[in-house]
């Protein structure tokens, strides 16, 4: 009778330890992905070749935006949608690019993760063959006249980016990395502060592409 009672309070200690167990993981979990990480899945391929569709990437919500930082982002033009993009301009840099060079304060930066002439892997949307690299000729003086920006920002706010060509404060110039495909800030304008979630700092799957950044 002892052995069953003993049996009885063994399960439900177990039990008990289980339940606690579990709580305290889904707390901490909605906690970290509340306000330390956040975790998305890549869905397209406009950031190949350094990330493929389907992978799944953990972000730092308060980590220093910095140039060439990969960033996950709130998507400004589809309500809970998430981009993955790269930054290329920092608020008030000016951002140019010609020949598929881009230019930040009249310097041109490293390109080297754009691998250039490497064809598509994923051949998904009739993109066979097409070069990353196809980043196209802008200046953000340029965007400021084309019609994508014209229903972002105001009249002044153009006018400033046409005579300064400089990106607008506490904001960021994003691109994919396959400028082909990507739909970045050429055309959804330069992404607020706030509407940046974290960067970039693991790629957990699939595990034979596991990278720490």
């Amino acid at each position: 009778m002892k052995d069953n009672q003993q049996s009885k309070k063994d399960f439900y200690d177990i039990f008990k330890y289980t339940v606690v167990l579990f709580i305290a993981f889904v707390v901490i979990n909605f906690l970290l992905t509340k306000f330390v990480i956040v975790k998305c899945s890549v869905s397209g391929i406009s950031m190949q070749p350094t990330f493929e569709n389907q992978e799944r990437v953990i972000a730092y919500r308060h980590s220093e935006l910095k140039r060439n930082e990969v960033i996950i982002l709130k998507a400004p033009d589809e309500p809970k949608a998430f981009y993955i993009k790269r930054i290329i301009g920092l608020p008030g840099d000016t951002v140019t690019a010609k020949n598929n060079k881009i230019y930040v304060n009249g310097k041109k930066i490293d390109q080297s993760y754009l691998e250039p002439g490497f064809k598509l892997i994923d051949h998904e949307d009739g993109f066979n063959g097409t070069h990353y690299s196809d980043t196209g000729n802008f200046s953000i003086r340029s965007l400021a006249t084309k019609k994508d920006y014209k229903k972002i920002y105001t009249a002044t706010q153009l006018n400033l980016m046409r005579k300064t060509n400089k990106v607008p404060k506490d904001s960021y110039f994003v691109l994919g990395d396959h400028r082909s495909v990507s739909k970045d800030s050429r055309y959804i304008g330069a992404i607020p502060r706030s509407k940046i979630e974290g960067v970039v700092k693991v790629r957990y799957w699939p595990l034979n592409r596991l990278s720490l950044y």
